[in-house]
């Protein structure tokens, strides 16, 4: 058993994206970039535990990519700034932001795994 107090999501966003596409995160200080096929925004409490899952970036949130389990890909630190946001049909498909230690953007792309005829 872990001795790690985090959360563990097992269940699948719904009414998210489709595998056609995927969320792809750049790191903009150093290059790396992370995919992953859905992403949650975590919110945490006055000392650092976990509160609240949300389907939107906001400032005081974390970046979680999937799988949402103890085998996540990715969490960036809490958000400090939002610098850009961009929507398409009321969802979002590109947010530039500023954490604690880095500056990412994540943009929903084409799935470069599915073959197009």
């Amino acid at each position: 058993m872990s001795k790690i107090n985090r959360p563990i999501f097992n269940d699948d966003l719904e009414g998210g994206h489709s595998a056609d596409y995927i969320w792809k995160l750049h790191r903009l200080d150093d290059g790396l970039v992370r995919t992953s096929y859905e992403v949650t925004w975590l919110e945490w409490d006055e000392v650092g535990k976990f509160k609240q899952r949300h389907d939107a970036p906001a400032v005081g949130r974390s970046l979680l990519m999937s799988p949402f389990n103890m085998f996540f890909t990715w969490q960036t630190t809490v958000i400090e700034e939002i610098v850009h946001t961009e929507l398409k049909d009321d969802k979002l498909i590109s947010v530039k932001f500023k954490t604690t230690n880095s500056t990412y953007e994540l943009e929903y792309v084409p799935n470069p795994h599915i073959n197009e005829d």
